[in-house]
């Protein structure tokens, strides 16, 4: 069994709850908290879910959204299944998996 992880970006859906719905409304409240990103890296937060995210950006939306981390990136764990692979240990049947050889006759 494994675990797989998912979560979920709410940042427009927490600044939207906040009054806050376009990227210029947030910018400012960054930049109180020493957060300077330009305008495009804002939109790509806004707009995307971030792949990767600096803690004091993080701490920042937190700060400025008044919400945890779990507020803001909720998370979920299941276990899956892996894929059934050969045993190690089973000999493999070549001979099977080998095409056999065809004889062509004249028959005239």
């Amino acid at each position: 069994m494994s675990r797989q992880i998912t979560y979920r970006w709410r940042l427009r859906e927490l600044m939207a709850a906040r009054g806050m719905f376009t990227v210029p409304e947030l910018m400012p409240h960054l930049a109180e908290r020493g957060i300077t990103l330009s305008a495009s890296q804002v939109h790509r937060l806004v707009s995307g879910t971030p792949e990767r995210l600096s803690l004091p950006v993080l701490a920042a939306l937190c700060d400025i959204l008044d919400c945890t981390a779990s507020d803001l990136i909720p998370t979920s764990a299941e276990n899956v299944r892996l894929r059934r692979t050969a045993v190690q240990d089973a000999p493999i049947n070549l001979a099977a998996r080998r095409p056999t050889r065809v004889r062509l006759t004249d028959k005239g």
